[in-house]
């Protein structure tokens, strides 16, 4: 994808009854970057990944994923070529399934394993996924059993499954205690890390759970974009402080950052 664009909306905005969600929006990712999006709550940052995603339709501008414009294309196979991680996909996975069958069928962008058929090399790949990520030994485990970090790793586990051209992870540490934040940090860190991955987005209201591989940050208020670019530049306290409309102190430490009130 030398001579494309990852993603790229133009102008994009969304309404609803009468709200602005997201406000003239422009944003392009490029192979080989891994985006951080920053904002408070309803600031736009889930709506933003859902138009991404391809599950909602912008009031106007224009969506191009992985070279296919939304309006022009059936985004029900272009979805396969997107994973995805978010609380949303979590509450309709049914709760008896097993961490396999939830990574495998992925395959087909479903929820239910006897919806479609799956070869042994599916369910192979998806046992590989799951070792992959650490959580191999919950292959045969039903999801209900596992921890609530565990289950995140699962999650991860499937949006890998189709080697997806673009990967969004909206707040995949919300709900975890320090332990399962950290692993999951780190394993996102050894993700991005790794050149045969495909670009990745992490939804977050923190900048300690920013990833030292993540190469960019979007940080949006109120649906409209406030910073955008390389972390190390636009990362700021100024742009802090514009974002979260509060007066803070940002510091880094070996590759991860802080920030506390002044």
């Amino acid at each position: 994808m030398t001579d494309q664009h990852v993603l790229q909306l133009c102008e994009v905005s969304l309404r609803r009854s009468g709200r602005v969600i997201l406000d003239h929006l422009d944003w392009t990712i490029d192979a080989g970057q891994h985006w951080v999006v920053l904002g408070e709550n309803g600031s736009g940052k889930s709506t933003l990944l859902r138009v991404a995603g391809l599950s909602l339709h912008p009031s106007t501008g224009t969506v191009e994923v992985l070279g296919e414009v939304l309006g022009r294309t059936d985004v029900r196979t272009l979805r396969t070529r997107i994973g995805v991680a978010s609380a949303a996909l979590a509450d309709q996975i049914r709760p008896q399934l097993t961490a396999a069958d939830i990574v495998m069928t992925a395959k087909f962008g479903a929820l239910e394993p006897w919806w479609h058929r799956y070869s042994d090399d599916d369910r192979a790949r998806a046992v590989e996924l799951l070792v992959r990520m650490g959580c191999g030994h919950l292959a045969d485990r039903e999801f209900r059993t596992a921890s609530s970090g565990e289950r995140q790793r699962v999650l991860l586990a499937r949006s890998l499954m189709t080697e997806p051209g673009l990967v969004l992870y909206d707040e995949p540490t919300a709900g975890l205690d320090l332990g399962g934040r950290e692993r999951l940090v780190a394993t996102l860190d050894t993700l991005a890390g790794d050149s045969k991955q495909p670009p990745m987005v992490l939804v977050t209201h923190h900048v300690e759970e920013i990833p030292p591989a993540f190469t960019h940050v979007m940080m949006l208020r109120e649906g409209r974009v406030v910073a955008a670019g390389l972390v190390a530049d636009a990362l700021t306290e100024t742009n802090l402080a514009a974002t979260f409309g509060l007066d803070v102190e940002l510091t880094q430490n070996a590759g991860r950052w802080s920030v506390r009130l002044r």
